[in-house]
């Protein structure tokens, strides 16, 4: 059954002959499902298995900081690879094998040596497998059915987090922590059986990277890598996702630290809903904003995304009821929806004729990943001095800056069918043009 290709009645120009098979859509609900769940097994899981197996904290510290800053060099390589690539379910195989493989080598040997390579070599494949199934998504709908695909995967990326870490937990304490990763090992197979499932065919390489006049014979030649760092909407929205990054990273380690001193035996109860509510909200919320990016424009959107952190973090600084804390949290999985649907999202249309959609993509994951690394060092040294209180504070003061910049700086990006029929029509028209 094909795919709905139009918009308002009038069939998009990037639509064309695009009817990808159930089997396809089915293998990549699937895929998004058991590679979330794959990842969950990381992060937190890692610091818990090493401190039973009495590592200090130093060590830990130093082996965690290694897998992030190996998911930050793979960035812009992964989006190198990704548009050079015509098989993408290839890499995305490679990658989750990888995934699938280290976590077996920790549960496994839990020394020095063999946990930072595992990390490291988990850490690359962050270049890769993100940015891949957006790429993915968009070779097999196209451009115009872009914002609700991306809706359906975040709905099953989330369900996967939810089921999995559930399931991860309960494995931890029925079992052992080295069982969390035999299991996230063991979700590779389902993983790999599902990408069989996605036909080559229906991936066309053109669309999956931008490729500009993709539906010609010989398509016109990508835009040179050059032509990234001169479109002023990417480098704004990049500096955009920066600042949200810096200042939301910092939100869930400030308020478990406060939990933690004044939450009592039932801090790790609170700490656990924190997390799981949010899924919950993207589960249920994320097609919704797919389909009102395609409505309403991405530029409303984005600005209510950037919006709700500002007013998290400053009812973050009022409240310690951890009831309320649970309901305020609620509020992270708006962002989280908007943004999980809106970056790709933007990043397509803000390349689309370019040919370097997943280089973009590399590169915005890359700006917005040193936000995140560098904001629980630097809010945690303003807790430990002024507080809590004022750590927040200063998290909503830096999303704010976000809002302003967007709201200052970033046009709406949504192409109108006329817009887009007329450039896609004129494939000698410069690659470089940012859409207005």
């Amino acid at each position: 059954m094909p795919i709905a290709n139009t918009i308002s009645g009038v069939r998009a120009p990037d639509a064309m002959d695009i009817s990808p098979s159930i089997t396809s859509l089915t293998g990549l609900d699937a895929i998004n499902f058991f590679l979330a769940g794959m990842q969950a097994g990381f992060g937190p899981f890692v610091a818990v298995l090493l401190a039973d197996a009495r590592w200090n904290q130093q060590s830990i510290g130093f082996v965690l900081s290694a897998n992030a800053l190996a998911g930050l060099l793979s960035q812009l390589p992964g989006g190198e690879l990704l548009d050079a690539s015509r098989s993408k379910r290839l890499l995305v195989a490679l990658a989750a094998s990888t995934v699938g493989l280290s976590a077996l080598a920790i549960a496994l040997w839990p020394s020095f040596p063999v946990v930072i390579i595992a990390l490291i070599l988990q850490g690359m494949t962050g270049g890769v497998l993100g940015p891949a199934i957006a790429s993915i998504s968009l070779g097999i709908v196209g451009h115009a059915a872009l914002a609700e695909r991306l809706g359906r995967n975040q709905r099953f990326a989330s369900a996967g987090v939810l089921i999995t870490t559930g399931l991860m937990g309960a494995v931890g304490y029925f079992a052992s922590y080295q069982a969390i990763f035999l299991t996230a090992a063991a979700l590779a197979i389902p993983l790999l059986a599902a990408l069989v499932h996605i036909r080559s065919a229906d991936i066309h390489f053109g669309r999956s990277c931008g490729q500009p006049n993709h539906h010609a014979p010989t398509p016109a030649a990508r835009a040179r890598r050059s032509s990234l760092w001169t479109n002023y909407s990417l480098l704004t929205f990049a500096a955009c996702l920066f600042l949200f990054q810096f200042a939301n990273a910092s939100v869930l380690p400030l308020a478990s630290e406060q939990l933690a001193y004044h939450g009592g035996t039932n801090a790790s109860i609170v700490i656990s809903a924190l997390i799981i509510v949010p899924q919950i909200v993207v589960a249920l919320a994320a097609p919704w904003v797919g389909r009102q990016a395609q409505i309403l424009g991405r530029r409303p959107l984005l600005l209510i995304g950037f919006s709700v952190l500002t007013m998290r973090a400053l009812l973050f600084a009022l409240i310690t009821d951890p009831f309320w804390l649970i309901c305020v949290q609620l509020l992270d999985g708006i962002s989280a929806s908007v943004l999980g649907v809106l970056t790709a999202l933007i990043i397509a249309d803000l390349t689309e004729r370019s040919g370097r959609f997943n280089l973009a993509q590399g590169f915005v994951g890359m700006i917005a990943g040193i936000g995140a690394s560098l904001s629980t060092t630097f809010f945690s040294y303003v807790a430990a001095d002024f507080g809590n209180a004022v750590g927040f504070v200063g998290v909503a003061g830096v999303a704010l800056s976000a809002v302003v910049t967007a709201w200052l700086w970033i046009p709406e990006t949504k192409p109108s069918n006329r817009e887009r029929q007329v450039r896609l029509g004129k494939p000698n028209r410069a690659n470089t043009e940012t859409p207005r």
